[in-house]
């Protein structure tokens, strides 16, 4: 008898009706809203070939935890990197952005699409470089 209590209880650990007693998790108790300390980036007069690259910051502004989910580049000679960690309200992260020149020549603007968990979900980042061939063709 005391062992099939014992049994009782031990199967029923853990297990709760509707999920009463669970805690919720932050980033369902807000809203996060991302802000960057800028939305674009010049790298001036750059040399073809040349790898460039710009961190942009932001900070969660909002009152839940924002997550970037995804940046995508308007092209494949730009790379953007970014943590899929969540950010805390009042904390910040950064997106790097890596642009090669290669094959490329005069003024240029590639975009960056973030998207997140947030408010405002789609931000977009530019960047802009001017690739100067230096050299002489004569």
């Amino acid at each position: 008898m005391i062992a099939v209590l014992g049994m009782m209880v031990i199967s029923s650990c853990g297990r709760t009706s509707s999920g009463a007693g669970r805690e919720n998790p932050v980033d369902t108790t807000g809203t996060a809203f991302i802000k960057f300390d800028t939305l674009d980036h010049n790298f001036g007069a750059v040399k073809p070939g040349e790898k460039v690259g710009c961190i942009f910051k932001f900070s969660n502004t909002g009152d839940a935890d924002l997550v970037v989910t995804a940046a995508s580049a308007s092209c494949g000679c730009t790379v953007p990197k970014y943590s899929k960690k969540p950010v805390t309200p009042g904390q910040g992260g950064t997106i790097e952005v890596i642009f090669d020149t290669s094959g490329r020549e005069g003024l240029q603007t590639k975009t960056v699409v973030v998207q997140s968990n947030a408010e405002n979900n789609l931000v977009i980042l530019r960047i802009m470089a001017d690739v100067i061939n230096t050299g002489t063709n004569k």
